[in-house]
């Protein structure tokens, strides 16, 4: 057995978890709070939950909203000005992926005094962040659970993969019902980015025993719930489940790394400016066929994490039943998409393919990669 460490942040989950921002953020010594969202977010009313609950402990606060899907170096160091500027001395943030790596950002930034693409890679943080508290509210990113921040350098068209246990939040306050205001597609979208999240630390050349667990139960409660969630957007028993399949991914990923699917992601995304579970969910099962010749008795526990009864199968019954049940999920999820969707053209794949080659994501994905596979996925996927 190879040495493997486990980092999580301690989580409060259930149905009015989001209430108890204020009292943890007392708790925790906050004098002033940087509330970190974004506009749907704050429209949805999450945002004004989390500020009364400040309200009821006597903590002043500042909301920052300006966060754009793929959070921009720019906004972090608005965010960071704004932070300073304030006299804040935490942070809460409020929302999906986007409003936690910006706050993710903001933490760095103002600890370590520097620009945040300055941290790119792992373990590139060398002063903790400020106290962060975070209230997820899509269930699919588990940016509240792990040591990702992903930040958008607009001017080279890269996203900046921050990994560190220092950017691993102090506490997660998970409430399914922030769930019950996302639409059908990014149910799908982020449900999607969840799966991928399971499959990709299942296989990852870092996964362990610990991190097997959460993503194979991960896997199990995404496959079995998540097409009923999107049709029934205000069942909140589903939508528990989903949750639960989120963070038991993001426990899993945030430990065993990922692998070509969200380099390629993270590709994709910072040239095009595209939502990152759509990403996924366009070459998630493009990459499980690449990599499946590396690791065919992993794939089959994944197999069977999604129901599939693989007895009196051989080899390649086993791959193709494999494939063809995530490629039926995806549709009946309603995600029928190709690359083209975002724009990308065969011309596009050559560039794509070398940003996604230095992506710190690939170094454990479980088959090793040059740039014509990865051109030839891309291909697929289109």
């Amino acid at each position: 057995m190879e040495l493997r460490k486990f980092v999580a942040p301690e989580y409060i989950f259930g149905v009015g978890a989001r209430h108890l921002a204020g009292r943890y953020a007392k708790n925790m010594g906050a004098r002033k709070v940087l509330v970190v969202s974004d506009p749907g977010v704050v429209a949805a009313g999450w945002a004004g939950d989390v500020s009364k609950s400040l309200e009821e402990q006597n903590l002043p606060y500042t909301l920052f909203s300006d966060v754009s899907p793929n959070p921009r170096a720019e906004q972090v160091r608005v965010g960071a000005d704004l932070y300073r500027s304030e006299g804040c001395n935490a942070l809460i943030a409020v929302g999906g992926g986007s409003p936690i790596d910006c706050a993710k950002g903001i933490g760095i930034v103002s600890s370590n005094k520097r620009p945040i693409l300055d941290f790119e890679g792992v373990d590139q943080v060398q002063v903790p962040m400020p106290p962060l508290i975070c209230v997820p509210t899509t269930g699919g990113t588990s940016a509240d659970v792990s040591q990702f921040a992903i930040i958008t350098n607009p001017l080279e068209k890269i996203k900046v993969a921050i990994i560190s246990k220092s950017v691993v939040p102090d506490l997660s306050l998970i409430d399914p019902l922030t769930l019950t205001t996302m639409d059908p597609f990014l149910t799908a979208c982020t449900g999607l980015d969840a799966l991928t999240h399971g499959i990709e630390a299942f296989v990852s050349s870092a996964s362990s025993a610990m991190t097997d667990l959460h993503a194979l139960e991960g896997i199990r409660l995404v496959s079995k719930y998540l097409i009923d969630s999107v049709k029934n957007p205000a069942d909140v028993e589903l939508r528990t489940r989903i949750m639960q399949g989120s963070l038991q991914t993001g426990l899993a990923f945030s430990n065993a790394i990922l692998g070509a699917s969200h380099a390629m992601a993270h590709s994709l995304g910072g040239e095009r400016d595209a939502p990152h579970g759509q990403c996924n969910a366009m070459l998630l099962d493009h990459v499980m066929e690449f990599n499946l010749p590396s690791s065919p008795e992993r794939f089959e526990r994944i197999a069977e994490a999604m129901g599939i009864d693989l007895r009196g199968m051989d080899a390649r019954q086993k791959r193709t039943a494999l494939l063809n049940r995530v490629r039926a999920f995806k549709k009946a999820a309603g995600f029928d998409l190709g690359l083209t969707v975002s724009g990308v053209h065969r011309s596009d794949l050559p560039g794509l393919s070398d940003k996604a080659l230095h992506d710190p994501c690939m170094v454990t994905n479980p088959r090793k990669a040059n740039k014509r596979d990865i051109e030839v996925i891309y291909e697929q996927a289109l």
